[in-house]
């Protein structure tokens, strides 16, 4: 039998593909397990059923014996209402089994039309919405007259389709003629407030065509966002009721489903929506149920003339659902752009559109990455897709593909509604022109406008946390969290922050919680290693190790992590291995710019250690594997200055500033450490000190391209211009911020080094200073040197910083 079959026996009816039973307009509440039972028996009618036979196929994934079946068979005959002795429907049969002795009807699902049931709305049953009528071959037929005439019609009862409309639709509609569409309309009246969720059933789709799957519920979705008044639960949070409800992930939300998660959920009301076919014609409607008492809120139906026009209508219909449900007109009208326009004409790029959102959930960002750019080959115009294939490459950590794609949506950002064209303008700014405070406002306007807007609250953390302003940033997560607990995006957030405050114990929290959630979130297990890292716990970085070698196409971002804490610790020809393992899987996966980035940063590490000739073949490398990356252009000039390569290093920090004139980091924080770092190879302490000028915040902030992590580059290398400058004292206060923000540096090699940094200074200050000063000095720079030779104490033998850190500690014993 087709999966959307219906069927029919006595007053009741099953719809298969919706799971619920009816008699007449009733809704008749059953259990999933009940109901499974019942579908068995409908569909086996007459027919003897064995125990065994009934516990393999109506629960073949289940664990349950005898007793269970004996259950759901007790729960059926009360809900189909059998009286002791009667046995109208299930008979038993002792040592046999049972079996369904009612005539079953199956009645097509194909090409069916969707009209109100008024007796149903005026109920407000919160079971499907529609009454189906069955039309072949231009012969309309009502389910009624299919049961009482076995779905037999002589040729001389035949109604065409026109005639059905001009004889049906005025006794069954209240109707008007907008844009060619035919709308009914519910007159309850009950409304919603500003602080109430709604829960998107998936739609109905009874065209028999795949092309209306998942694509118009996605298209309603994106109708609603437009206003400022309606709050859609987010697709993690229905994900995480599913998880509570124990629901397989993707499980659909037919309306039954749907109203057990919006009780769940704590949301007010869900809406269920359904399709149908009428000849070239297709019907939709809408109908929003609130999921406690059941009562209708509002009801919609329209009619679109052709295929091309289904969007237009159901946006048209999502409009005033809008009003119906307690919206100002004012804003309804304000926020309004036709779905075609806020999204695409091309029902195809809707749908691609529409899987990469459920891949993001179900199978991670990598798959997601495929249909968005589906989506944007189907539609070239396709804003939307657009920054969705730009967030994916962020994801991913290539910023530079983030910029292409987030700078192709905000030149098609007309292409959108008004709350898309804000999320659409803060992305360039943050992705693109890198403008932190430009990016800052424009979600503090978001949150103004559309207060319940998450993304703007994650959006404007990133941007507080780029800007070294972590209190703020952990503050606006949790205003995030406030207004949607579920969500693993404040998380996320609150790790990095959080880290980046030292505060380790809550840190811990959050990572427990993300264990136990299964989180997918990349940022979020590498702040959790990090944590791990910080507190030398090697169970839990081997256990986050695990969890990157376990996501394809992200294996690489767990050799990363592994290599910088190799290196970290001396163990540099490991480092070396592993980075080239990475690079091979990161190319591999077409993820050239995080690997480009990584032998950068390699490279610096290399220099640092005193091993120059490596960096300057490995900083070139990085540079032709990813030429147009603004983060590996601006990690390798950094490492051509530190390997004095001054010239090299100039010329890639004068296309640094032409190419990111507004970049916020790049002007505040690169190209001032690479100016600097080229004053100390010319020996001019001065001048690099001149050119970090005073320590600011931004020194602080997050680095995207680096794990959300920050290496504190200048303020190493204001370390290292004070102790060549002959000023001890502020070269040991420099390099102890380092070790004093372990949660921001992570294990980056400067974290290593300012060990030793802080041991030079304070050497160099004993030797410039006299009696208790110089005493006490000395004593604090044999601890720093101790700290650095137990940390490197399995290091690498010929690391040339190690000899040279051994030569020291021995001279000044």
């Amino acid at each position: 039998m087709k999966p959307d079959s219906i069927y029919q026996f006595g007053k009741l009816r099953i719809d298969v593909l919706a799971r619920t039973l009816r008699r007449e307009a009733e809704l008749v509440t059953l259990n999933r397990r009940a109901f499974d039972v019942l579908l068995y028996f409908v569909q086996n009618p007459g027919r003897v059923l064995t125990r065994e036979e009934l516990l393999k196929n109506a629960w073949p994934d289940a664990f349950v014996d005898e007793s269970s079946l004996a259950q759901s068979i007790s729960v059926l005959r009360r809900a189909l209402e059998e009286k002791p002795g009667d046995n109208s429907y299930i008979v038993t049969l002792p040592g046999r089994g049972y079996q369904f002795v009612s005539q079953v009807q199956i009645i097509a699902a194909d090409n069916l039309a969707v009209i109100p049931d008024a007796a149903t709305a005026a109920r407000g049953s919160s079971g499907v919405i529609f009454q189906q009528q069955t039309i072949r071959t231009g012969v309309i037929t009502t389910e009624a007259q299919l049961s009482s005439r076995a779905g037999a019609l002589p040729a001389a009862s035949a109604v065409r389709i026109p005639q059905l409309w001009q004889i049906a639709i005025p006794l069954l509609l209240i109707a008007s003629v907008v844009g060619g569409g035919l709308y009914y309309r519910s007159r309850q009246g009950k409304r919603l407030t500003e602080k109430d969720t709604i829960v998107l059933a998936d739609f109905v789709n009874r065209t028999g065509d795949a092309i209306f799957d998942d694509t118009l519920k996605t298209a309603l979705n994106i109708s609603l966002r437009q206003s400022p008044f309606l709050n859609v639960l987010p697709d993690s949070q229905v994900a995480k009721t599913l998880q509570l409800m124990t629901r397989p992930a993707g499980t659909k939300l037919a309306p039954e489903v749907a109203r057990e998660l919006c009780q769940r959920s704590g949301s007010k009301a869900y809406l269920a929506g359904a399709i149908g076919s009428l000849g070239s014609q297709y019907v939709l409607g809408l109908k929003a149920v609130n999921c406690q008492s059941g009562d209708t809120l509002a009801e919609e139906q329209v009619t679109a003339t052709a295929k091309e026009k289904v969007l237009d209508v159901l946006g048209e219909a999502a409009s005033k659902l809008r009003s119906e449900l307690g919206e100002s007109l004012a804003t309804v009208q304000k926020f309004d752009v036709p779905l075609a326009e806020a999204t695409t004409s091309s029902l195809e790029a809707l749908k691609a559109f529409s899987l990469g959102g459920k891949a993001y959930y179900e199978k991670g960002v990598a798959q997601a990455l495929l249909y968005h750019q589906r989506a944007i080959a189907l539609d070239p115009n396709f804003a939307m897709a657009y920054r969705a294939v730009g967030l994916d490459y962020a994801h991913l950590g290539e910023t530079g593909r983030t910029s292409e794609y987030v700078a192709k949506a905000f030149q098609l950002r007309e292409h959108a509604s008004e709350r898309e064209k804000l999320a659409i303008t803060a992305n360039y700014y943050h992705n693109v022109t890198r403008e932190l405070d430009k990016a800052a406002q424009v979600y503090r306007d978001q949150i103004e406008s559309y207060p319940q807007e998450l993304a703007a609250y994650n959006g404007l953390g990133l941007e507080y946390a780029a800007q070294g302003q972590y209190e703020k940033a952990a503050a606006i997560a949790k205003q995030g969290r406030a207004l949607a607990p579920d969500i693993p995006t404040w998380n996320e957030n609150l790790s990095t922050a959080t880290l980046a405050l030292q505060r380790f114990d809550e840190m811990q929290q959050i990572s427990d919680d993300a264990r136990a959630r299964k989180s997918p979130d990349v940022i979020l297990h590498a702040a959790t290693y990090a944590l791990a890292f910080v507190r030398s716990d090697s169970a839990g970085m081997a256990e986050e190790q695990q969890w990157f070698a376990s996501q394809r196409g992200l294996e690489n971002f767990g050799l990363t992590l592994l290599s910088d804490t190799e290196a970290y610790g001396g163990h540099l020809a490991k480092a070396r291995e592993l980075t080239r393992q990475s690079l091979d899987l990161a190319v591999q996966s077409d993820n050239k710019e995080s690997a480009a980035i990584e032998l950068a940063i390699a490279a610096q590490r290399e220099v640092a250690y005193g091993n120059s000739a490596e960096a300057r073949q490995s900083a070139p490398a990085a540079l032709k594997l990813s030429p147009a990356s603004q983060g590996a252009e601006s990690e390798a000039a950094l490492a051509f200055a530190m390997a004095g390569d001054t010239k090299r290093a100039e010329s890639l920090a004068q296309d640094l500033g032409k190419r990111f004139p507004l970049d916020t980091q790049v002007q505040s924080l690169w190209l001032p450490v690479i100016r600097a770092q080229v004053a100390l190879d010319q020996n001019n302490p001065a001048s690099a000190l001149n050119a970090l000028q005073a320590s600011s915040l931004i020194e602080l902030g997050n680095i995207p391209f680096v794990s959300n992590i920050s290496c504190l580059y200048p303020t190493y290398v204001r370390g290292q211009a004070y102790l060549a400058a002959g000023k001890s004292t502020a070269a040991a206060a420099e390099f102890q911020k380092i070790l004093d923000h372990s949660g921001i540096v992570w294990n980056c090699w400067t974290g290593a080094l300012a060990h030793l940094g802080v041991a030079r200074a304070n050497a160099r200050q004993s030797r410039t200073s006299q009696g208790a000063d110089a005493n006490a000095a000395r004593v604090r720079a044999l601890a720093a040197y101790q700290d650095f030779l137990v940390l490197w104490k399995y290091a690498d033998p010929g690391i040339p910083v190690l000899k040279e850190a051994k030569a020291e500690y021995a001279k000044l014993q």
